[in-house]
């Protein structure tokens, strides 16, 4: 499985802006090595960055994309799962049962569910509002999702084991087909090795290390 290491900062010391811009992100290792699998055409850059403190995971997405979809119709999961967005799905271990997902647009909209083997997915199940916080931002050129998720979350879920947390690291980006239908290119950092596009599946997963844990 791939692996990435989360560094570690000192407490209440990283500020979440939505653009990505606080020092303390220079600490972080950038993860570029993302694909699609499925398509033969080149993805955009995307610069994902992670940091932890003894109460938060934070995460950055740095999306190089000068053309973004996004869908206002409402803010509801189906107006967010038509646009643009970057995801991260958690599980407990490789039987995804259960495992978490968190799918974020440009406007900071977040779709979270729990899901079920074969793709079994609840809707009607939300991350715990207090324990999750996201901001974004958008240039001419690129768009920035950060935020951090709640160590105590993630450890009622059991999500953190020794040091480790099993975590699959996508983005979904729309484009107009011939026919000026918007269709997805999905994208991943974990091949899954699959014949058609599938991130609900244990081989999309890889893993992030949390470095100096715990403190």
């Amino acid at each position: 499985m791939k692996e990435y290491v989360v560094n570690s900062i000192e407490k209440a010391s990283l500020t979440i802006t939505g653009k990505g811009d606080d020092i303390l992100w220079n600490q972080a290792i950038e993860l570029t090595d993302f694909c699609s699998p499925w398509d033969s055409t080149e993805v955009s850059k995307i610069i994902f960055k992670a940091l932890w403190d003894s109460e938060k995971l934070f995460f950055n997405f740095t999306v190089h994309d000068s053309s973004i979809h996004i869908v206002k119709t409402d803010d509801s999961f189906a107006s967010i799962n038509d646009s643009d967005r970057v995801e991260l799905f958690f599980r407990q271990d490789e039987s995804l049962n259960p495992y978490y997902c968190l799918e974020m647009d440009t406007e900071a909209r977040l779709m979270d569910f729990i899901a079920y083997p074969e793709k079994n997915l609840d809707f009607s199940w939300n991350w715990p509002k207090d324990d999750i916080h996201i901001k974004s931002s958008v240039n001419q050129d690129s768009f920035t999702v950060e935020g951090w998720i709640s160590i105590q979350s993630l450890k009622g879920f059991k999500l953190i084991k020794d040091n480790k947390i099993e975590t699959g690291i996508f983005r979904a980006k729309y484009s107009p087909n011939q026919d000026g239908i918007f269709e997805p290119t999905w994208i991943t950092w974990a091949n899954p090795n699959t014949e058609t596009p599938n991130f609900h599946i244990a081989s999309s997963f890889g893993i992030l290390i949390l470095n100096n844990y715990p403190i």
